[in-house]
């Protein structure tokens, strides 16, 4: 049993890996290991790191850490669209090499040859749409186009201009510093695209999300058919329960046909595992831009909308303290009144309890149909803001 244990917890610090990779950050985990562990990914081993090449090679070496790193994380690369390609083809060509010899099974068809490779080749044709489509770059010949589609709220947008561009900045829109360029409604830029994530390709990034994880969860449930296939096949529970006289229960045999599957068919456990964790955190970051494409707000607003609504309760409550400070001097200097019991004293309303609540009010959410709309056929592209090109020149 040390095997299976192994990998079980192989499997698991994997994923808890995995999790404080890509959603440390999250606000969820503030304050939790995952948040310290992502830290340390993110910030702690590279500092490690160009240390001891300082350490080693001197001042030559740290440049040369600086200037790979300034490569890879401030300016366009394909390095991770390489890296997405290798994933997965090689996955792929595993899940073929090693599965594709049991279809046609007892619970799977020979279709599925065909179909797992089209599904492949959908993910890979959403992967380039995504990477390849404008994002909704900001011109001085289109720009008409986006004030109008998109109003200014006087809250998180208020008219200016980019000081990069020297062209008005619609609402909505931002300057990506790694592509060098304004994005309409922008989003984020994706290192996995190699490209901005904005008003006209981010259908095509959630259908990219969507169909990945249905990718995975599809690889994930044909390996477990192939794996239950083999086991009717081999007449495993009959032998266990026959030969070997284990009970005919699922707590007594389910030890034993784990040992088995994990004995004959590690490398197709090992993919079962890959692709379903693959698509827990695919889903958990689908799950997350559908609330945010349903509210009409975009990740870049997420940021904005948070400090917007910390720095109004911060000056609501300086507000609230300034006023209390006012009534407690002005409470000395007035006459003295009877002394307040204790009881009363301790259960008395803080006056930072009567802060006003700070409510985000997004005037871009439509509502739902709306939304998802919107989404679908970016303003930019309809008629009726297209016009306004025409119109303006």
């Amino acid at each position: 049993m040390g095997v299976q244990w192994l990998l079980v917890c192989h499997g698991l610090v994997t994923l808890l890996v995995l999790v404080s990779f890509l959603c440390g950050q999250w606000p969820i985990f503030d304050g939790t290991p995952i948040q310290r562990i992502n830290h340390f990914l993110h910030f702690g081993i590279c500092d490690y790191f160009q240390r001891f090449v300082g350490f080693v090679f001197g001042a030559k070496g740290t440049n040369a850490i600086q200037s790979v790193e300034y490569f890879c994380c401030d300016r366009p690369n394909p390095i991770l669209q390489v890296l997405y390609i290798a994933i997965i083809g090689g996955t792929y060509y595993l899940v073929a090499t090693s599965s594709f010899r049991y279809i046609p099974g007892y619970y799977i068809g020979e279709v599925h040859r065909y179909i797992s490779f089209f599904a492949v080749c959908v993910g890979v044709l959403l992967f380039l749409l995504t990477s390849l489509s404008d994002p909704g770059t900001v011109k001085s010949d289109n720009v008409s186009v986006y004030l109008s589609a998109y109003p200014y709220d006087n809250v998180i947008y208020s008219e200016k201009e980019c000081s990069t561009c020297k062209i008005p900045k619609p609402a909505r829109s931002k300057h990506c510093s790694i592509c060098g360029r304004c994005v309409a409604r922008f989003d984020h830029h994706c290192g996995w695209m190699n490209n901005c994530i904005g008003e006209r390709n981010i259908h095509y990034f959630m259908a990219f999300l969507f169909w990945h994880t249905l990718l995975c969860i599809y690889g994930t449930v044909a390996i477990g058919l192939i794996l239950a296939g083999q086991i009717k096949e081999f007449r495993v529970i009959d032998i266990l329960t026959v030969y070997y006289g284990v009970e005919n229960s699922y707590v007594s045999l389910s030890p034993h046909i784990i040992q088995w599957l994990v004995g004959a068919y590690n490398t197709q456990i090992l993919l079962m595992m890959f692709l379903a964790i693959v698509a827990l955190l695919i889903a958990g970051f689908f799950g997350y831009h559908a609330k945010l494409c349903l509210t009409n707000t975009t990740t870049n607003e997420t940021f904005k909308w948070q400090d917007y609504i910390n720095w109004q309760r911060k000056l609501s409550e300086a507000r609230a303290s300034s006023a209390a400070l006012k009534a407690s001097i002005n409470g000395i200097t007035s006459e003295r009144k009877p002394p307040e019991s204790k009881w009363r004293t301790l259960f008395r309303r803080s006056p930072l309890e009567d802060v006003e609540v700070v409510v985000k009010n997004n005037i871009y959410d439509k509502g739902f149909f709306l939304n998802v709309l919107e989404i679908i056929f970016p303003l930019s592209r309809r008629r009726l803001y297209a016009g306004t090109k025409l119109k303006s020149s």
